[in-house]
């Protein structure tokens, strides 16, 4: 399935592979999926876990795939070294902002804190108008529920505006991705607007 407009996607996961193996069977079907769409997939560059997975399938699949990791990563020598193009930066805000400025939407798959904070921070971006890129969670076998209550919690308390909350959208399969993302619609900048701060 093609999706037009995009060409490279971003997927933000795990560098542990966890304990499911459905984990690893979503980011190899992505892998794969991207790949079989003709869809460059970009990642944080890493040779562990979910990370590796996903790599992998799409290389694998006949795919092209950017990494972008860190120099201390590199040093670490978890860099994957069968990719079409690694690049190196020096800070871990500098691998995000390269990410999102290669990427045109973005892909959550399970993770930890690195990935919570990298969809976290394409969230607020694109609430704040800095892109207007799709970001869909996969919630694998119910991985991100507390994280989806957490944010209905934010919606109750006033403190996530419910525009906002739509800027996420979540699918609970791997193959819902690529639908998805077809199906995407960037908000009107109206409605990204902040609310007013009382005097």
């Amino acid at each position: 399935m093609s999706v037009p407009g995009l060409t490279h996607v971003c997927v933000f996961c795990g560098a542990n592979a966890g304990s499911r193996p459905a984990y690893v069977e979503a980011a190899r079907y992505t892998g794969r999926a991207l790949a079989d769409a003709g869809l460059t997939l970009v990642y944080g560059g890493g040779s562990l876990g979910l990370m590796h997975a996903v790599a992998d399938a799409a290389l694998a699949a006949g795919g092209d795939v950017i990494g972008v990791i860190t120099e201390a990563l590199q040093i670490r020598e978890v860099g994957h070294h069968g990719l079409t193009r690694l690049e190196v930066v020096r800070t871990m805000h500098e691998r995000k902002a390269r990410m999102a400025a290669l990427a045109q939407a973005f892909v959550v798959l399970p993770g930890a804190y690195g990935t919570f904070d990298e969809a976290c921070e394409m969230l607020t971006w694109n609430q704040l108008a800095i892109i207007r890129a799709p970001v869909v969670l996969v919630n694998v076998e119910g991985y991100f529920d507390g994280f989806l209550a957490q944010l209905a919690r934010a919606v109750d308390d006033g403190l996530l505006m419910p525009h906002n909350r739509a800027l996420l959208v979540t699918v609970s399969h791997a193959a819902d991705i690529l639908p998805a993302l077809a199906a995407w619609r960037a908000p009107a900048p109206r409605d990204l607007a902040l609310p007013p701060v009382a005097p």
